[in-house]
């Protein structure tokens, strides 16, 4: 099947770009109940001195931002590309790292970013009904402009258009 980019994807924002400038940033909660998988992406201009980049992921049964069953969503890859300039920058490195729901990145500020954590439906808490997921950023105290999106893909029913993530 040539299925059109948009008949696959489903972008959601997370958060428009920002000047984080000592403000975390959380995104909004998207649901993967008609999903298999969702990518969070992060992308970042380069900043000022101490402007680390520590995001961390958290899971949830809805998408109402109610954090009464809100627990840590563990991973172990990442892909990044990061450079002083992102179009010099043909591919991602995987970084691996022990089991935890945040990614601390430091020595970074003056670097643009993209980071990416791709998760499958299966890596949630499904038998607890846990099916949707958040990103927060923080970026430390200094200016630095990023910005959140989560694409959500392979949808488990062929639908046109796809449905909504921030529904459950």
């Amino acid at each position: 099947m040539n299925a059109k980019f948009w008949e696959k994807i489903n972008l959601v924002a997370a958060f428009v770009p920002i000047d984080f400038n000592a403000a975390a940033q959380t995104g909004d909660w998207v649901s993967l109940e008609n999903y298999e998988r969702c990518a969070v992406i992060i992308y970042g201009a380069a900043g000022s001195a101490g402007t680390d980049v520590t995001v961390t992921i958290t899971q949830a049964t809805d998408v109402s931002n109610s954090l009464s069953d809100a627990k840590a969503l563990n991973f172990t890859k990442i892909y990044k590309k990061e450079g002083a300039a992102l179009t010099a920058v043909g591919q991602y490195t995987e970084v691996t790292q022990t089991a935890a729901n945040t990614f601390t990145v430091t020595n970074n500020e003056q670097l643009q970013q993209i980071y990416v954590f791709d998760f499958g439906y299966d890596d949630l808490d499904i038998a607890n009904d846990f099916d949707c997921i958040r990103v927060t950023v923080n970026a430390g105290s200094a200016a630095k402009v990023i910005s959140g999106l989560y694409a959500l893909h392979d949808p488990k029913y062929g639908t046109n258009p796809l449905p909504s993530a921030i529904v459950d």
